[in-house]
């Protein structure tokens, strides 16, 4: 609460002590003081209905923003849960795309891996049959049989040959189709393990949410039952005259823990918290080495502090309430605003807002535990209350004191609503945070995966669409009659027949069993 709130706050009260100065100025005037008094009575009353009508429209209006702002806080709530769905719907796509990548890479690597395993194959092949070659050509003047023998072998080799392909499309395929399901298990794995903690915040933020809902509604419903609290304390409060005699006519000991007692119903029936919200006899020193400690302090957002002191002698006053005389009277209350202005002027001199440090307010409340008796001492002396100003202290009875301390107990409530929401909209930009980055990734993925797409085109059109390929060589061995268990795919069969036409001419078969070639 900063300090023009409080002046505010103090202005009210001003105002609500000229009123009370007031009905005390008519009530000297009256002859019949017992009349006067039931009057004054009535007035008071009415007085303490208004307020806490006040009070009870400032807490509803107050009540109707809390509301809103918890269902701005569903509303960003929502937003949080359409972003998870976004967010798992990418990373569940992205998932997909690495594993894709992940299995063709893997692909590739094992076609270059017996590609190049084929290639040494052919390459023993061609020296073998090299080496057949050069033996038909020492004998071709004379035995053409041998001649048809090494082209037997020929196809034999070709046989051979078409078998190693269609072993190894054999084995590639199963090997793609074995890395792809692998692959798309574990990026489901890792895209919950992923999601888990997203998953845990949101629904920490959900439960957070349901829980300020949840006080927001008890403290609109304790709402009445504040002022009930009120009314009673003020009936409490009329039932203890008896005592307050007794205490007033007594040492100053007993005066002071009457006036403490008072003072602790008052915050108890406010609604703050000891310990979190106010402390009792907190101890402060001096420069000097003198030691003081102020009744209460009570705690304030922004670690924001403010003083209130009970200590207050009304033994005039009960005199004046006894006199049986106008004189004697007016005497008595003469004397009673002279010994509330020394206990101003000593609470002055104590200096402590200075004592408590940073954070204290520079003014301290005087708590005067009867509402007439404050009245009285500002009827008797008009310059009263502006003294008080001049000297930092501002009067308080039950009253004015419960309204300033339930101003103080919904700024606590506020704040805390604030400290939350601004956690709540704190984490979710970290959450927006991680989806752009999600999204660059998403697209380093995707350039990825169309560079791991061309190169495996490109292998595919060396190892089946080019004339120097591996598949239409196959072909060939089988076309000059080698035999073996499985056929080539069909989806292989067109680029084999694109490339036939140009193939040179078959040579004739020798009719020899694969087993005698």
């Amino acid at each position: 609460m900063d300090s023009t709130t409080l002046l505010l706050i103090v202005l009210l009260i001003a105002v609500l002590v000229a009123i009370g100065l007031l009905l005390a100025v008519l009530l000297r005037k009256s002859d019949n003081r017992m009349e006067q008094a039931l009057r004054d009575e009535r007035d008071s009353l009415t007085s303490q209905l208004q307020a806490e009508r006040d009070n009870a429209r400032v807490n509803s209006a107050e009540a109707a923003r809390l509301g809103e702002r918890v269902i701005g806080l569903e509303r960003g709530e929502a937003e949080l849960v359409d972003l998870k769905n976004m967010l798992h719907e990418e990373r569940h796509a992205a998932g997909e795309v690495r594993a894709q990548l992940a299995a063709r890479t893997s692909l590739l690597q094992q076609s270059e891996s017996r590609n190049d395993k084929s290639n040494a194959d052919l390459a023993l092949l061609r020296q073998e049959l090299d080496g057949l070659r050069r033996a038909h050509a020492d004998a071709a003047a004379n035995l053409s049989h041998s001649e048809r023998a090494n082209a037997g072998m020929r196809d034999f080799l070709a046989n051979a040959q078409e078998r190693l392909s269609g072993v190894f499309a054999e084995l590639a395929g199963k090997t793609f189709d074995e890395r792809t399901q692998k692959a798309a298990l574990q990026s489901k794995s890792d895209i919950e393990m992923l999601l888990k903690p997203f998953s845990e915040q949101l629904s920490g933020f959900r439960t957070r949410v349901d829980m300020l809902y949840g006080e927001e509604a008890k403290e609109r419903a304790a709402l009445t039952g504040k002022i009930d609290e009120l009314k009673t304390l003020n009936q409490d409060m009329a039932s203890r005259a008896n005592e307050l005699t007794r205490a007033l006519k007594g040492n100053a000991k007993i005066r002071g823990d009457w006036g403490e007692l008072m003072l602790e119903n008052v915050l108890q029936g406010s609604g703050l918290v000891e310990g979190s919200h106010y402390q009792r006899q907190k101890s402060a020193t001096t420069e000097d080495g003198k030691r003081f400690l102020p009744d209460i302090v009570v705690n304030l957002p922004h670690e924001r502090r403010i003083v209130v002191d009970s200590k207050v002698n009304l033994i005039a006053w009960q005199e004046a309430m006894n006199a049986g005389t106008p004189e004697e009277q007016q005497d008595a209350l003469r004397r009673h605003s002279v010994a509330l202005r020394q206990h101003v002027k000593e609470l002055s001199d104590k200096h402590y807002p200075k004592l408590i440090g940073d954070g204290a307010l520079e003014v301290t409340v005087a708590f005067v535990p009867i509402e007439g008796a404050l009245s009285a001492a500002l009827g008797a002396d008009a310059a009263l209350q502006t003294y008080a100003f001049e000297q930092k202290i501002v009067f308080a009875s039950p009253n004015t004191l419960m309204a300033l301390l339930r101003v103080v107990e919904r700024l606590w409530t506020r704040d805390k609503i604030q400290r939350e929401a601004q956690e709540i909209a704190k984490t979710g930009g970290l959450v927006l945070d991680s989806l752009v980055n999600f999204l660059a990734d998403f697209d380093n993925v995707g350039r990825q995966l169309e560079d791991a797409t061309s190169a495996f085109n490109d292998a595919r059109h060396k190892l089946s669409n080019s004339k120097q390929a591996l598949i239409p060589r196959a072909q060939r061995l089988v076309d000059l009659g080698a035999k073996g268990k499985k056929t080539l795919p069909e989806e292989l069969q067109g680029s084999v027949d694109a490339l036939r036409d140009g193939e040179p001419a078959r040579a004739p078969a020798l009719g020899l069993e694969q087993g005698d070639a």
